[in-house]
């Protein structure tokens, strides 16, 4: 009987309640979670598989503003163009770390994004503690374009740096020259406008550097455009002849002063003193275009061009010809490619763009229209 008493009876002694209650809220508290601030960071996306780097044009938003997914953030200038790019997230602007004017490295951090308003002084905490190397790879505006140099931090969530922003299909295009009465324009620097407000300005032959802009930092909008085309038609005649030639003054530029490239004209730089580099001669010879000219008019009407018969007629001149299409690279041999890529300039507002279409032999013919369009 003691041995089956022993075995009900724990050895050991039952602690009192009061030592029991303060365990177990020791044992509470420290499973309690710690709630993290959400400051994410925009990163300068890659907006052509040949950017390395993009300066910032403007700022749409300021430091403090809300913004909604899929709001535009900034205008960002490539070697191609310029874009709007905008936000993957619910939150606020709460740190510019790249300002208007400055490149920064493809991939770097341009801006830091809070949660709540409550967040945004740790976000600015967060730009002073890296504001020092930052200002040391930073562009002035009066120098020449370098990189901003600066190591991606990582990101609180699992995005990608080219996946905290996404690019709208729009291309902001504006006047070269800059103009006393829009404030975005200041110094030289282009006008901002929203991509339909470009696109409303070319249909109506309107000039935006004669346009005042109601958006945020001077932005023209569709509205200021409908505004400044409705007090041209009051005016008159004798009034639009006015406003044309003031626009046609070249104002905001000096002359003998030295302007920076921009992004693009700083790749087209590029690409010219490298092709110098690259031995070419040139072999003229005159063609009889008849049965070209009779064809394009057959098939005009379907939205076929004459640069596209013109380019599906080169690459047949390379497939009958492939040693056209050769290339020594060693120095010791040939290579003969078995891609065709055709390239066709086109000119834009400030520059000039050689899209390149790279297709097999075998598929060229059948979709180059095609892209052609696109």
């Amino acid at each position: 009987m003691s041995h089956s008493h022993l075995l009900r009876t724990s050895f050991i002694p039952t602690a009192p309640p009061s030592l029991r209650r303060v365990a177990a809220v020791t044992h509470i508290r420290a499973r309690t979670p710690q709630i993290q601030s959400k400051i994410r960071e925009i990163f300068m996306p890659a907006l052509s598989s040949t950017m390395t780097e993009g300066k910032i044009v403007s700022w749409v938003k300021s430091e403090g503003d809300k913004l909604s997914k899929g709001e535009s953030v900034v205008v960002v200038e490539s070697d191609k163009a310029d874009m709007d790019v905008e936000s993957f997230y619910d939150g606020y602007l709460a740190a510019i770390i790249v300002d208007e004017g400055l490149s920064a490295a493809v991939g770097s951090r341009i801006a830091l994004l809070a949660e709540s308003e409550e967040e945004i002084a740790i976000a600015k905490s967060q730009k002073l503690s890296s504001s020092a190397p930052a200002s040391a790879s930073a562009i002035s505006r009066n120098d020449a374009p370098k990189v901003f140099d600066e190591t991606p931090s990582p990101v609180a969530s699992s995005a990608t740096p080219a996946g905290n922003a996404c690019i709208s299909n729009a291309v902001v295009n504006s006047g070269a020259l800059g103009s006393a009465v829009h404030p975005a324009s200041e110094g030289g620097k282009r006008v901002v406008a929203s991509p339909y407000a470009k696109k409303l300005a070319n249909n109506l032959g309107l000039d935006l550097r004669g346009v005042v802009g109601s958006g945020p930092n001077g932005r023209v909008v569709a509205q200021d455009v409908e505004a400044a085309a409705s007090a041209a038609k009051v005016s008159g005649s004798g009034g639009a002849t006015a406003v044309a030639s003031e626009t046609t003054k070249p104002s905001g530029v000096e002359l003998g002063s030295v302007v920076p490239f921009t992004t693009m004209q700083s790749a087209v730089s590029r690409n010219m003193v490298e092709s110098l580099a690259v031995p070419t001669f040139r072999v003229g010879y005159a063609i009889t275009t008849d049965a070209l000219d009779a064809l394009y008019k057959k098939i005009k009407s379907k939205g076929v061009t004459m640069t596209a018969l013109l380019a599906k007629a080169t690459a047949l001149a390379l497939v009958k010809h492939p040693v056209v299409n050769s290339s020594c690279r060693d120095g010791k041999s040939f290579t003969y490619n078995s891609h065709i890529n055709i390239a066709v300039a086109v000119a834009i507002d400030g520059g000039l763009i050689t899209p390149v279409f790279k297709m097999p032999i075998r598929l060229i013919f059948i979709h180059y229209q095609e892209s052609g369009r696109n």
